[in-house]
């Protein structure tokens, strides 16, 4: 079967190798000019961790991130606990992997060089051609690619062929996003395996995360995040670093060795978050993966754990049957739950963590860590961070 794999990301390049390894003939077709990591940290959660264990990269991936133990938040100026989740409530062996969205790609980007896989660059795909159970691509300058028997379309939330799925969804922009960058560790003030944040509100957010080095022969780094509205970047950049700097530190003292780092508007990048979820994330001879089936706000922080178990999930489907169609559908059926569950969770929790509410904030500040104390609270909200929670694809977590 010749399968092209749309998207250089964490879904595209772990689907076209394990595809790879299966005998399947791959392409990859990236849109940039380079292939590329796009973001800054991650945490790998224990089914991220889980898939690429089963791809043999465990070892290649620890020796670059951190592992985390421990989210922390608190609410300020109270200093009140309102978020602590410990992942040893799920055993000994559980835990998170924090890394740079590079150091990720380096090892998924070596291993798919390492198996020969074609990446085809500077091809932008906007629509697919189907002809009886063929199906061609094209590009943004009308060149065709193809035939192939499946297209696995692992290219962002942006992607241009939402329109073949059978049930396409529509994107809802969210109004907060982050400012976040990759600066160098601090040596002290923070705990090198925890997730630290503190809130005000829920207007405001700082987020500290250890992710070690982009490579072997890097230094470790922190990412840092700040919660904004994204009708508010223009005013932010208007305003300059310095009034910035100040409202931070206010907030939370400790982050001025990180912020002593960051010198230019430039050195914190803006991210934008919207939700979808397609009901049916695929169409005739095409199935998406990741983020172009399902995006949210990154507050659970599943989004490449997501990705990562979609690749696993879809080759494991194509071991089940020769008829495309019911691949797909079985592709579909055993993603579907997990999918939801966490989707909703997302966008549920989401408004207690970004957003205007002062009620939903005291309810959070008040509420929140009282009841999470409780044992199986603590286990459900572990299980919801880790992504164990609403069963993880069968045969996965070992």
């Amino acid at each position: 079967m010749k399968i092209a794999v749309t998207g250089c990301g964490p879904a595209g390049l772990a689907a076209a190798i394990m595809l790879t390894e299966q005998g399947y003939d791959v392409r990859i077709f990236e849109r940039f000019e380079f292939p590329r990591p796009v973001g800054s940290g991650i945490i790998l959660q224990p089914t991220g961790l889980a898939v690429l264990g089963d791809l043999g990269l465990h070892d290649d991936i620890h020796a670059l991130g951190k592992r985390i133990d421990r989210i922390h938040g608190v609410t300020m100026p109270s200093g009140r606990q309102v978020l602590n989740v410990d992942y040893s409530v799920l055993g000994d062996d559980y835990h998170g992997l924090a890394v740079h969205r590079a150091a990720l790609f380096d090892v998924l980007h070596a291993r798919a060089q390492a198996l020969d896989i074609e990446i085809l660059t500077n091809v932008d795909v906007v629509d697919a051609v189907i002809s009886g159970r063929e199906i061609a691509i094209v590009d943004r300058r009308g060149q065709s690619f193809g035939p192939f028997e499946l297209v696995v379309d692992a290219s962002g939330a942006g992607t241009r062929l939402k329109h073949r799925a059978m049930q396409p969804a529509r994107t809802r922009e969210l109004a907060y996003g982050a400012l976040w960058g990759a600066f160098n560790w601090p040596d002290a003030n923070f705990d090198e395996n925890t997730l630290e944040q503190r809130y005000v509100a829920a207007h405001s957010m700082i987020g500290v995360l250890p992710i070690g080095g982009c490579s072997a022969a890097t230094d470790d780094q922190v990412a840092f995040f700040w919660s904004i509205k994204t009708g508010d970047y223009a005013r932010w950049l208007k305003d300059g670093l310095d009034a910035w700097k100040s409202e931070v530190l206010s907030i939370w003292p400790a982050t001025g060795v990180i912020l002593d780092q960051i010198h230019d508007a430039a050195d914190m990048s803006l991210a934008r978050y919207g939700h979808s979820t397609m009901r049916t994330p695929y169409g005739r001879q095409l199935v998406f993966l990741g983020d172009a089936a399902h995006s949210t706000s990154p507050q659970l922080g599943q989004g490449a754990n997501m990705a990562l178990l979609d690749a696993w999930s879809l080759v494991k489907a194509l071991d089940q049957s020769d008829d495309t169609n019911t691949v797909l559908r079985i592709y579909a059926a055993s993603r579907r739950w997990h999918v939801r569950a966490f989707q909703l969770s997302s966008l549920a929790l989401t408004p207690f963590y970004q957003s205007d509410s002062r009620l939903l904030a005291t309810l959070r500040d008040w509420f929140f860590d009282p009841v999470a104390k409780l044992p199986i609270a603590r286990r459900i909200v572990a299980g919801l961070i880790s992504g164990m929670l609403a069963s993880p694809p069968k045969g996965l977590m070992k």
